[in-house]
């Protein structure tokens, strides 16, 4: 199919969420430039929390959430066009409890649950207390306290700079899409059905996006004050999934891993420098940002 498959989590094909961007289509072949990755971030981590409620147990010990220890600061481009934008200089990226969380949110807001070595859960405000929000393969709707599952979140709003829908139109989209499941879903992950409910762009679909010829989007990794570190992808789909993926693993993992392959690539740079140049010495390279494809 042209992708690299890196996990297989679903036991077979009529579990694997491949519905038409438009929700209509049903086609059973694959289609051209959808990336068929068989996994599900959100599910990989609310099962495994499920069963520590199920077992009558308490969540591990975490250190107190931070988000300038455990999240990555980042942008991310459509060509030139920055659509996404995580800064620590924002109050933007401050949690509160999920009881705090209440007395701020409004009808439409876009609510973002974090915690240490997981993967953020993005949900939809609907009133009333309520949310709706893509849980284990299936849209749902519920208390924010219950979907929160204990995590501390943010109103997510600023964070993506599409243009947004009504207020009423969100809450449509979600209320809408409530019983949706298995083969009709048309997300990858509670993020992206968060942020089409709000923008109501199919970029956040499923194979929204042809995967053909050059790679538009660019998410660029701030690494420190000077150097920043950037993938290019040819969805934003794939894009979201790395971005969670870094979420997840955390900004010390994240830089020691970006750090390990800089200094590979510098290496072989210089390797190739003084094979072109025999007796030449390498003057100490600037600092820039770095672009890798994927």
């Amino acid at each position: 199919m042209g992708n690299q498959v890196e996990k297989l989590t679903h036991l077979n094909y009529k579990e694997v969420p491949t519905a038409d961007p438009t929700g209509v289509d049903r086609d059973e072949g694959p289609r051209i430039g959808v990336s068929y990755i068989f996994s599900n971030d959100d599910d990989e981590l609310e099962q495994q929390q499920d069963s520590v409620h199920d077992l009558g147990g308490e969540h591990p010990a975490l250190q107190p959430y931070d988000p300038q220890l455990h999240e990555v600061e980042c942008s991310v481009y459509y060509r030139d066009e920055c659509i996404y934008q995580k800064s620590f200089a924002e109050e933007d990226t401050l949690t509160y409890t999920p009881e705090n969380l209440l007395n701020r949110c409004k009808p439409g807001d876009l609510v973002e649950f974090v915690c240490q070595a997981q993967y953020p859960h993005w949900v939809v405000y609907v009133g009333d207390f309520q949310v709706v929000h893509l849980h284990r393969l299936e849209v749902v709707n519920s208390f924010l306290t219950d979907a929160s599952q204990g995590r501390r979140g943010r109103i997510a709003n600023q964070l993506y700079r599409y243009k947004p829908l009504s207020p009423a139109v969100v809450v449509r989209n979600a209320l809408e899409q409530v019983g949706c499941k298995d083969r009709d879903l048309s997300w990858r992950n509670s993020e992206c059905f968060a942020a089409w409910c709000r923008y109501g762009k199919r970029e956040f679909k499923i194979g929204g996006e042809l995967r053909i010829g050059k790679q538009p989007y660019r998410l660029q990794i701030r690494l420190g004050d000077k150097r920043s570190h950037t993938l290019e992808f040819q969805s934003l789909e794939d894009l979201i999934m790395e971005k969670r993926r870094n979420d997840q693993i955390g900004r010390a993992a994240v830089i020691q891993e970006l750090s390990s392959h800089l200094q590979a690539a510098e290496e072989e740079e210089e390797e190739d420098e003084d094979h072109h140049h025999p007796g030449a010495q390498t003057a100490p390279s600037a600092s820039r940002p770095d672009s890798v494809r994927c």
